[in-house]
């Protein structure tokens, strides 16, 4: 492996749990991963695995608050070895533990999948963060940044597929995407997931929804349910991104002191 670009450790949940993460290049976590985190309940016991996880933020957030044992799958090794130097952070010394990185590619299936460490019917919670940015999107000549964000072809199909077959029975999907992507979402979880859970994301009141969080229940009949909207900030801040103070429902999520 290439030498590692520089890095920052950052805090999350006020202290809680700490990331080594790359900087200035490839993703770096934030909101997006600890609300999917949050659709974990506070109380969660058996195995998760955390399908893209990068350096782990969205695995260790559910780590760091229960006795998961959480598996984070990544695929790029650079960020593997981030995930690998997160868990060995002093910081995260009381969970880390029970908590493992496997370098392995999401859409493998079949023996290949097998193969690689996923194993069928292993896990109680499956979380993921996929790459979102479609194929006309603008793209990025960041590389490791490019690998994080941009779909492959039936990317859903893949990771959902994934997701069924290493779930046991009644295990729980959670996920975070945009809205456009929520008809491909629905339509890979048919005849995998019911009792799916669709909460939409809104930056404030008067914009519209920014992210999807979709939860589902493996080999399950149950309907489809819309819960209610999740709005960030209490007010906009005169900016582009609608940043403003965050609601009391939001701050409780993205720090780990309530579930979804």
């Amino acid at each position: 492996m290439s030498e590692l670009p520089q890095s920052t450790i950052d805090a999350f949940h006020k202290g809680k749990f700490y990331i080594e993460q790359p900087k200035g290049v490839g993703h770096r976590s934030g909101i997006d991963a600890m609300l999917l985190g949050a659709t974990v309940p506070l109380d969660a016991t058996g195995k998760l695995a955390d399908l893209g996880a990068g350096a782990g933020a969205a695995g260790l957030s559910v780590a760091s608050r229960s006795g998961v044992e959480t598996v984070l799958v990544e695929k790029t090794e650079t960020m593997s070895e981030f995930a690998r130097r997160t868990l060995a952070l002093d910081q995260n010394r009381d969970f880390a533990q029970q908590c493992s990185v496997l370098n392995a590619d999401v859409e493998l299936s079949g023996l290949a999948r097998l193969s690689a460490g996923l194993l069928d019917n292993h896990f109680d919670f499956v979380i993921m963060n996929p790459p979102f940015n479609e194929t006309a999107d603008r793209t990025t000549p960041d590389a490791l940044k490019a690998t994080a964000h941009a779909m492959s072809d039936n990317m859903f199909e893949k990771w959902i597929k994934t997701a069924a077959a290493i779930l046991k029975a009644r295990g729980q999907l959670s996920l975070i995407a945009r809205p456009s992507s929520l008809q491909n979402i629905l339509n890979a979880c048919e005849g995998r997931f019911g009792q799916l859970e669709i909460t939409n994301v809104f930056p404030r009141s008067d914009g519209d929804a920014i992210r999807v969080l979709v939860t589902g229940v493996k080999s399950s009949r149950a309907r489809l349910t819309l819960r209610p909207p999740l709005i960030m900030h209490e007010q906009a801040d005169g900016t582009s991104s609608g940043k403003g103070v965050y609601t009391q429902a939001a701050d409780d999520l993205i720090n780990g002191r309530k579930f979804l």
